[in-house]
């Protein structure tokens, strides 16, 4: 009692458990009886379930607002905060739980130390200050059966996007509609001129590995292929030196096949392959950059669009 609970249970979600309990070890009596598995052996409370779901978002998460985002995208269950103390609203209740029934651990205190013993923890990653999200079609989303809890978070989320995406807009000099469309038509020019560039580089690449194990493995077996002519039980020789042999003319038939009569060699191929690894990297690099700028741009314009859509139902309704 001094130390308290981390999960408490009442007196009343004890007796509901064992009820629960015995409910569904006949139902699973009665499926096993049938030669049927049953669904599930453990009976749990709405509180229960709630703990679980409270407990696997707390544990990975970092912030107050990552947090109740992540419950309300997740599983629809609503945080509030009132006097200091933290209540929860699952998806399809409309009284809210407050975290002194659920335990000590679903408390304010415990969950801002959770967080920050998780901030602590997991290394910091930088993020860009221009990343944007997408839009969510608040009223397709309405009509999946979700509650009002859900419609607040999805009205703050898109608010967010709207601001992130006229920022990126604004700094970058997008604003006008036609502009961001010449814009959206040049990287994506851009985009794919670098994804050939790389993908030729990346078959250039490749035919020179193994071209330069073709010619390793030639050079090698060579003298195997001399020892043979001369060797004075031919079959016993080739039998013994089947492998070599076979590397031998694997080799010859590649060179043939490609047209290669004269040998380079391993350094000039060893050359070769470093001066084509450093140019995909460059080209890399661009098609990289041009691609993450294409996208953003992307789902900028998609969500003025998407904006723009739900606003022309909300002026004719005012």
């Amino acid at each position: 009692m001094l130390n308290g609970s981390k999960e408490r249970v009442s007196e009343a979600e004890y007796w509901a458990r064992r009820r629960g309990q015995l409910k569904l070890d006949s139902e699973n009596a009665g499926l096993a009886a049938t030669g049927q598995p049953p669904k599930q052996k453990k009976f749990e409370t709405v509180k229960d379930t709630l703990r679980k779901q409270i407990s696997s978002v707390l544990y990975r998460t970092t912030s107050f607002e990552d947090f109740s985002d992540r419950l309300m995208q997740q599983y629809g269950i609503a945080v509030k905060e009132s006097r200091g103390c933290l209540s929860y609203l699952p998806a399809g209740r409309t009284k809210f739980i407050r975290a002194k029934h659920l335990g000590d651990k679903f408390d304010k205190t415990a969950v801002l130390a959770t967080l920050q013993a998780n901030a602590e923890r997991k290394p910091k990653v930088q993020f860009k200050q221009d990343t944007i999200g997408k839009l969510i079609d608040i009223q397709s989303k309405m009509t999946e059966g979700k509650g009002i809890g859900y419609k607040r978070w999805l009205t703050k989320h898109n608010l967010k996007v709207m601001a992130q995406t006229v920022k990126l807009l604004q700094e970058k000099g997008l604003t006008d509609e036609d502009v961001l469309n010449q814009r959206i038509t040049e990287l994506e020019t851009k985009y794919h001129d670098s994804l050939a560039v790389v993908k030729d580089l990346e078959g250039r690449m490749k035919f020179n590995k193994e071209l330069c194990y073709q010619v390793a493995a030639y050079a090698s077996t060579k003298i195997i292929t001399q020892q043979l002519k001369t060797a004075k039980r031919p079959a016993a020789f080739e039998e013994q030196h089947r492998a070599e042999l076979t590397a031998y003319r694997a080799a010859a038939a590649y060179f043939k096949a490609n047209n290669i009569t004269k040998l380079p060699s391993p350094k000039k191929l060893e050359a070769e392959y470093a001066q084509l690894a450093s140019e995909k990297a460059k080209f890399y690099e661009q098609y990289k950059e041009t691609k993450e700028e294409l996208l953003k741009l992307k789902t900028a314009k998609q969500n003025v669009a998407s904006f723009f859509r739900e606003e022309e139902p909300a002026q004719q309704e005012r």
